[in-house]
């Protein structure tokens, strides 16, 4: 649908869903300015998984291709319980040659590919631009300085943007991450390997292809930790938890290996809530800033991307406020959906509970595998239980 109107536009943040918000506006004609407080924007974490609904958006953005590139296809994902020794997670994406597939990356090497497809558009790029508030179109930055005036500010500023109103409940646990190389292992470049002890223990390997300028292959790994337990953790020190998690799960002990220094692993907390209106006159939420939940289904990046296309999309077909409310509605259920999914399944596999991991492993697992329980867990990771774009076009 053609576009009715050409906008002054601001992006607030050089993260993933910012980036593609950029480059996906840019291309309708929008004028956009792309505002990141760092010198030069950069990838914060570890591992992450683009699920196919969000290759699709890096494919409209121009990046799919280098992300494939750079990123490992993962065909599975796959968990057993250490205690009772067996599978109590075992989701395929596609059995089929050529079906679809999980893609594992480095958020350095999905960066790289996002920042180039934006780079290579004339996108305004003002680093070393903190944004702290907004104000009738005006963008102002910490160190006094206003910008715009603009017809729209989108906040891509993830969790900490100051610009969202979202208050989301801290999460008891959240992980250790750390990048490694891929060492002789028995384990399979192609899938996401994980290893639980009931709730409180989950350690995971995530094959995830090779970082910018460095072609050796490399992986992900995790480690859950209660939220205020990092400072516990460093205290212990590395040989207490080297041997903690080999005992666990023998098969981590080359990656556990290449951990000489804490420094290696960065602790990640997490938080869940939805705004329920993403959007005022002039503002509109995206990602993070709108929605925050575990990681444990794998959609967070998929999110962003998501919201990015459906706001422009959005743009596409309406002005205005009523542009924003027509985003807001279209990611509605989908957002809603998955945040309660999240919700579920995030303490069967992180938390202090007792009863919630016998009745994943008892009763949740063994009902997944007889059918439609396959099809409905393939339909979860990839995003397309509900449609990601109700009434935008498919993604």
């Amino acid at each position: 649908m053609p576009m009715t109107k050409q906008l002054n536009i601001a992006v607030i943040g050089a993260g993933i869903g910012g980036l593609a918000a950029a480059a996906l506006l840019s291309d309708r004609g929008h004028g956009v300015t792309l505002f990141d407080q760092l010198d030069r924007p950069q990838p914060v974490g570890s591992g992450l998984v683009i699920q196919p609904v969000g290759q699709a958006v890096l494919d409209a953005v121009g990046a799919g291709d280098a992300a494939r590139k750079a990123g490992n296809a993962i065909e599975r994902m796959l968990g057993q319980e250490a205690e009772i020794g067996r599978k109590v997670l075992n989701v395929w994406y596609s059995k089929t040659e050529g079906g679809p597939f999980g893609l594992a990356i480095h958020r350095a090497s999905l960066f790289d590919a996002l920042f180039s497809a934006v780079t290579a558009r004339d996108i305004a790029l003002q680093t070393s631009s903190q944004v702290t508030q907004v104000q009738s179109g005006m963008v102002r930055l910490a160190d006094g300085r206003a910008k715009g005036p603009f017809d729209l500010i989108v906040d891509s500023a993830g969790a900490g943007s100051p610009l969202s109103p979202l208050i989301a409940q801290p999460l008891p646990y959240g992980a250790i991450w750390g990048t490694v190389d891929w060492p002789e292992t028995a384990l399979p470049m192609t899938q996401l390997s994980q290893c639980y002890r009931r709730a409180d223990r989950m350690v995971g390997v995530l094959p995830i292809g090779r970082m910018p300028s460095d072609d050796t292959a490399k992986a992900a790994i995790f480690w859950s930790l209660p939220r205020d337990a990092h400072v516990d953790w460093l205290k212990t020190g590395l040989d207490v938890w080297r041997k903690e998690a080999t005992a666990l799960w023998p098969d981590f002990a080359p990656f556990a290996a290449q951990i000489t220094s804490a420094d290696q692993m960065t602790m990640a907390r997490y938080s869940h809530g939805t705004l329920r209106k993403p959007w005022s006159p002039g503002l509109v939420h995206i990602g993070d800033a709108a929605h925050r939940a575990s990681p444990q289904l794998g959609q967070g990046a998929n999110m962003a991307l998501l919201d990015a296309l459906a706001l422009t999309r959005a743009l596409d077909m309406a002005t205005g406020d009523a542009a924003l409310a027509l985003y807001a509605k279209a990611r509605r259920w989908h957002v809603m959906t998955y945040q309660a999914m999240s919700a579920v399944f995030t303490p069967q596999y992180q938390s202090d509970s007792r009863w919630l991991p016998v009745l994943r492993d008892r009763v949740l697992y063994p009902v997944s595998q007889v059918p439609p329980g396959p099809r409905v867990l393939t339909s979860i990771v990839c995003g397309t239980m509900l449609p990601p774009t109700r009434g935008l076009g498919s993604v």
